[in-house]
């Protein structure tokens, strides 16, 4: 499902909420999704298909989760947060939605959206300045903070996040030859990397 495709729809019965989640009325969730302990799902939110909602995780109003999106315990996503296919949320990961909050200065209208393409990884505890989309399979390292937007492929660590190299789909780091070419390690897939950006070939 691509965020094009996400349109609000009325609750599948058939997905797994434990006993102690919350789920909001007005919210949408898809076939084959499980959702643990204490999460709160909250109305107007849409999360997919085949997704797992960890322990301690809420989705707030507007935030659309793709199809088989994976969010680790303690995980927060606030309203402008918008994840595509296949995305993996690492353990206590945290999404800001406000550039300069206040606690006496309301700024709700501020909210500033991050999408977070396919595939893409976001390690545990890293953090992701609102604003800043994630590029297609990138990979947060676990602690980094992401000031910047990332480019598809790419490998970033640290604080603030720098790139450190490029990824496979299947998260390997790729190895580019002279003629700017490498193979994933595990798929055999094979990639170009050409005025500093990553494609996989044969697309």
């Amino acid at each position: 499902m691509t965020l094009k495709q996400a349109i609000p729809r009325t609750i599948h019965m058939n997905h797994f909420a434990h006993d102690t989640a919350v789920i909001d009325k007005g919210c949408s969730i898809g076939t084959g999704t499980k959702i643990w302990h204490f999460s709160h799902i909250m109305a107007g939110s849409i999360v997919g298909e085949d997704c797992i909602i960890g322990q301690n995780v809420m989705v707030g109003k507007g935030v659309i989760l793709g199809n088989n999106v994976k969010v680790q315990n303690n995980v927060s996503l606030y309203t402008g947060v918008l994840c595509e296919d296949d995305v993996f949320l690492g353990p206590s990961m945290v999404f800001t939605n406000v550039i300069n909050p206040r606690s006496a200065i309301p700024r709700k209208d501020q909210f500033r959206k991050t999408i977070v393409r396919k595939g893409a990884t976001i390690g545990a505890n890293a953090t992701v300045i609102c604003g800043n989309d994630i590029g297609e399979y990138a990979f947060i390292g676990a602690g980094a903070v992401v000031t910047r937007p990332v480019a598809p492929y790419s490998l970033v660590t640290g604080n603030p996040a720098r790139q450190m190299g490029w990824v496979s789909e299947y998260g390997h780091r790729l190895h580019f030859d002279a003629a700017g070419k490498a193979v994933c390690p595990e798929s055999g897939s094979e990639y170009l990397l050409k005025d500093n950006r990553v494609s996989k070939m044969g697309q």
